[in-house]
């Protein structure tokens, strides 16, 4: 939503109104999703390195679909 609409909306129809709201929802579940990763590590004893990839995969996007899917499917 971040790239696909509110900043179209920003830069072609000048109203910033829509990157303020999404970006702190988008930064919201961001943190979200590092807290919840590091719960589950110690909850599910994870090793480092599948905590690492969830940690770097959460940078690319649509990371967290691959790793959830393909890393953390097991648990």
């Amino acid at each position: 939503m971040l790239l696909g609409i509110a900043m179209p909306l920003k830069y072609l129809a000048g109203q910033p109104e829509m990157v303020r709201y999404v970006g702190t929802a988008h930064g919201a579940l961001f943190v979200w999703y590092v807290i919840a990763v590091l719960l589950v590590r110690y909850e599910y004893k994870i090793s480092n390195y599948k905590t690492a990839l969830a940690l770097v995969s959460s940078f690319l996007p649509f990371g967290t679909f691959y790793t959830d899917k393909k890393i953390l499917k097991n648990l």
